[in-house]
């Protein structure tokens, strides 16, 4: 140790590996360090003088300096100086000037190994919690698997390996109940910094890309781009819709994606245990689109205001509960598969709609002016 400093080469090594290694920069952490030395000093030495702490970026020598204040008559030693005793160190300095003097605690080389310690542990844990997030960050979209570790109406946490994910009610299949230990699969929502700095992962079961990835996973020709998923509407837990399109006049997409004796399709059904799931084709035409997308119904007519996206659509009178579905899910599924408002109407209504019409036009006709005779 020099008379006024204290080397700490070893640190300037510890330091330079790290950048090499972890991609943390050196000056990053030194001035770090800086900062955290000047208030362990204060800490240490209970002082309220204004100090100054510098590394040398080559040797790890640490210099302290007390910070005063040139004036003519000092009212706090702490950070003040007399202008002659300030002059007897440099003839240039004036009233109002910064004059840095150097001191050397005693003790203070083992509390600045120590601080130094404490900030290259915590810029360590920063890092790699930058570098987690950034991994998870980058694979938002994806499906994950995790071990529940905790779980009750509110919130679900799950161990994600190197983090954990957390997956919210309103993220939940509402039909489904999570213990800890479950081994449960998850779509990945987004990547959130918690409050102590640490990336906190949510989680989906409820999403409509949910589907879309577990599909994806399961047929090869929607991962290779052959079929393209256009949409997928959701009431988690209970029915899925997915239109399905394909370019190739030679693929059927829905075959291809139900699967023979509806294998494939079966597989994403039983992670979702056993959600109902439309499969249907796309359609450019939108009549013909909003008729498939009413499946397992029989449509036999689609009138389209395009203006509107509003379609009128009429049904064989034993149709219309399949068509509208228990609580209007069958209808309300549809509408959001395809992104048009569609009104369901039975055969006999749309007689009696089309004859009250007329009625009301009829009605409201002026009378014939009788001439006069």
């Amino acid at each position: 140790m020099k008379e006024q400093a204290i080397d700490n080469k070893e640190l300037i090594l510890a330091l330079e590996e790290l950048e090499k290694e972890k991609g943390i920069k050196k000056q990053y952490v030194m001035e770090s360090i800086e900062t955290a030395l000047v208030t362990a000093y204060k800490r240490n030495f209970d002082s309220l003088e204004n100090v100054k702490v510098q590394m040398d970026p080559q040797t790890g020598a640490t210099h302290i300096y007390s910070l005063k204040e040139v004036v003519e008559e000092v009212m706090d030693k702490e950070t003040q100086i007399n202008i002659k005793e300030a002059q007897k160190m440099n003839p240039d300095f004036q009233e109002g000037d910064t004059v840095e003097i150097e001191i050397v605690p005693r003790d203070f080389g083992r509390i600045a190994a120590q601080t130094a310690k404490q900030v290259i542990i915590q810029k360590l844990r920063e890092a790699e919690r930058e570098i987690i997030y950034t991994e998870f960050n980058d694979r938002k979209g994806e499906i994950v698997s995790g071990l529940v570790q905790k779980a009750d109406h509110n919130i679900v946490v799950m161990d994600l390996g190197k983090l954990e994910g957390v997956m919210p009610s309103k993220e939940q299949i509402p039909t489904e109940h999570y213990h800890v230990n479950d081994k449960v699969k998850g779509y990945v929502l987004d990547v959130e910094k918690g409050a102590k700095g640490a990336p906190q992962v949510i989680v989906s079961r409820s999403h409509p890309d949910f589907v879309r990835k577990l599909l994806e996973f399961e047929i090869p020709e929607i991962y290779e781009g052959v079929i393209e998923i256009k949409s997928v509407s959701r009431d988690p837990g209970y029915r899925s819709k997915v239109a399905v399109y394909s370019p190739d006049p030679n693929i059927d997409p829905v075959g291809s994606c139900v699967g023979q004796k509806g294998v494939r399709i079966q597989n994403v059904i039983n992670e979702l245990n056993g959600e109902k799931i439309d499969v249907i084709e796309w359609n450019e035409d939108p009549s013909i689109y909003i008729a498939a997308s009413l499946l397992p119904a029989q449509i036999l007519a689609v009138d389209i205001k395009e203006a509107e996206k509003f379609a009128q659509v009429i049904v064989p009178d034993d149709q219309l509960s399949l068509a509208i579905g228990k609580s209007g899910q069958n209808a309300r599924l549809a509408a959001r598969l395809t992104n048009w408002k569609i009104d369901i109407k039975s055969e006999t209504q749309f007689r009696e709609m089309l004859i009250n019409a007329q009625n009301e036009e009829n009605e409201t006709e002026e009378p014939e002016n009788l001439e006069e005779t």
